[in-house]
């Protein structure tokens, strides 16, 4: 099902989930961002400020799970799944927490997901709009991880700059739709539009042909390397999946000043984090080094003023 944001993909997933279960509950995780839009909202755990507003509007049969990592193991993490799934149609996650600040889940989380999520009949949504495309060394990164979701959402560098995204399903659960004789009950106007549709097929095949999923890996190593090795100041931590990164800083807020001044430099980065201590990196595989080098010259400029 082609759309145009990211959030209208995570809406057709989560519709589609509802078609193809009968059940509107929904597992996220605490920390997760899957856009702004209702449907994605409610189940967005990243910041209680963004859903507050508008509470009494949004779906209230979602339960946010604990996000696995240094203070939460695996097992400890299925454990906050909710017992009760006589109504829970949906699990959605993102394979690399994104917004809360480049957090990757230990190993074997998501087959443990797509484990629970197929003993009790629900499907597991798999926001891959961020980390998808080549951007963390593979198409997909769940997929490379070892699992096969039910819904995948995708968006981002899809459209090479133009808006498109996609939300794809087996055919199986698809079918729960009805066919295509049938009305529509979900579309938007400008879903599937010419323009943004060539865009993403030319993209697809210059990723493919290019082979910058593999390049990404490479260079995504090579960046991280540099950057531990600047010892960079106030940076304690530097998180990486092909040319995602996080890089974690000490205090709160931290990024918010670190961003701001960058951007006085000509760079664009995002602060990130549940406290907005990450800066959030996300340079396309094709930048340069000199790019690269200029950029970590900056940047310890303004960690330095700091």
């Amino acid at each position: 099902m082609l759309s145009l944001s990211g959030a209208d993909a995570v809406t057709a997933a989560l519709k589609t989930a509802v078609m193809a279960t009968g059940r509107t509950g929904v597992v996220a995780f605490e920390g997760s961002y899957h856009g702004l839009n209702y449907g994605p909202l409610a189940v967005s755990g990243f910041a209680e400020r963004f859903r507050e507003p508008f509470q009494a509007q949004l779906q209230s049969d979602v339960h946010f799970a604990a996000w696995p990592g240094r203070d939460v193991n695996i097992d400890s993490a299925l454990q906050t799944l909710p017992e009760d799934w006589s109504n829970i149609g949906a699990v959605i996650v993102e394979p690399i927490q994104g917004r809360a600040g480049v957090r990757l889940p230990p190993s074997g989380f998501l087959e443990g997901l797509k484990r629970v999520c197929d003993e009790n009949g629900a499907l597991l949504i798999v926001d891959e709009i961020f980390t998808g495309l080549g951007r963390c060394g593979a198409w997909w990164r769940s997929v490379d991880q070892g699992v096969v979701p039910d819904v995948i959402c995708m968006g981002k560098a899809l459209g090479g700059g133009l808006p498109v995204s996609a939300c794809i399903a087996s055919e199986d659960v698809m079918r729960a739709w009805g066919t295509p004789e049938r009305e529509a009950i979900h579309t938007g106007t400008f879903y599937g539009d010419p323009l943004g549709s060539a865009a993403a097929l030319a993209t697809i095949d210059l990723i493919e042909r290019e082979q910058l999923a593999i390049k990404a890996t490479d260079r995504g190593d090579a960046f991280a390397a540099t950057l531990r090795g600047e010892q960079l100041p106030g940076v304690s931590q530097v998180r990486h999946a092909g040319m995602m990164f996080g890089l974690q800083l000490q205090g709160p807020m931290a990024a918010l000043s670190a961003t701001r001044a960058l951007l006085e430099h000509g760079y664009l980065v995002l602060p990130a984090g549940m406290e907005a201590n990450v800066l959030q990196l996300a340079p396309p595989v094709t930048v340069s080094d000199a790019q690269l080098e200029g950029f970590v010259a900056s940047l310890r400029d303004v960690l330095g003023d700091r």
